[in-house]
């Protein structure tokens, strides 16, 4: 089989550096809206019996990239291709994967139910919020993880030497955080945290020591930044020489970048699984992941094993 790539219009500069590291072009593809907001898909090339990975972060604007990925996948489907791959760097709705209260839906198992209904024979995406979401398709599901990236930049970025330490800013964020931690051989803390309401986090207890040392808050997803400016306000009091965080998916809603570059972090990394905001010469730092994309999508091409990738695991 041939492999094609075809990209939607959610993340064109990532779509474009995993195309480069493929030495792979990306196909001809007409996406556009009808005057009305339809959204009008056409593949301009044949790819009759190929491999097909169509790359498509499911970002804000979620619900039109959400739906242009569906089209999109429909469209190559009735094209005729061989196999149907959905590369979702950033998989939107994650977060709504149980029901936490009466009468919600389960918002990321409907995503699932769609993709696999458009015609998606695999999903290849990055550090999604729940790991059980891969459980709510019945087709491989490959789940790459980011930390093998943030150690590396640490590293380079001489952040973990000296006395520094990983916080994970929820339990819910654990897992990832300890991950690095061990990479790096740095201690972990672990903060305990409260809901108060749906727009107010109150962080409650600390677990672990980090008085004079440099803290590097890890999670997922930076979204409003305010769980983030909780955990910084707890890690001043306990007494932080310097803070830094680390995030996969980099949203950035309303007026959060305003408020996290009045905040005392010194520097917010986040991988390009999202496109960035103009932050000018502000604190955000972004880390390339088309690199480790486009070994995944040779792997899955080549029928080779993509959990090599992360030997670690």
């Amino acid at each position: 089989m041939d492999l094609k790539l075809i990209a939607g219009n959610a993340n064109p500069a990532l779509a474009e550096e995993i195309s480069d590291c493929l030495g792979t072009p990306l196909c001809a593809t007409e996406v556009t809206r009808f005057p009305d907001g339809e959204t009008f898909v056409h593949i301009e090339e044949n790819i009759r019996g190929a491999d097909v990975f169509v790359i498509q972060p499911t970002c804000p604007p979620v619900n039109e990239n959400l739906m242009e990925l569906l089209i999109i996948i429909d469209a190559v489907k009735r094209a005729s291709a061989e196999r149907v791959a959905a590369v979702i760097p950033y998989y939107g709705y994650g977060r709504q994967d149980r029901k936490h209260t009466g009468r919600v839906p389960i918002s990321a198992k409907l995503v699932a139910n769609l993709i696999e209904t458009a015609g998606a024979d695999r999903v290849l995406t990055l550090d999604l919020h729940a790991g059980q979401i891969q459980g709510f398709f019945d087709i491989p599901v490959d789940n790459l993880m980011v930390d093998p990236i943030f150690i590396r930049y640490f590293r380079r970025e001489g952040i973990a030497e000296g006395r520094a330490v990983i916080v994970s800013p929820d339990l819910g964020a654990v897992k990832r955080a300890r991950a690095i931690a061990e990479g790096l051989q740095l201690p972990l803390a672990i903060i305990e945290k409260r809901r108060v309401t749906s727009e107010r986090v109150e962080s409650l207890n600390l677990i672990g020591e980090v008085r004079g040392r440099r803290a590097i808050i890890v999670d997922d997803i930076i979204s409003t930044g305010g769980t983030v400016l909780e955990t910084v306000e707890l890690l001043q009091r306990e007494g932080v020489r310097e803070i830094y965080a680390a995030f996969t998916h980099g949203i950035f809603a309303g007026d959060a970048l305003e408020r996290l570059r009045a905040s005392p972090i010194k520097r917010i990394v986040v991988t390009n699984s999202i496109p960035p905001p103009d932050d000018g010469a502000g604190i955000i730092e972004r880390i390339p992941v088309g690199e480790l994309f486009a070994e995944v999508i040779a792997r899955i091409h080549e029928n080779r094993s993509v959990s090599e990738v992360f030997p670690h695991l």
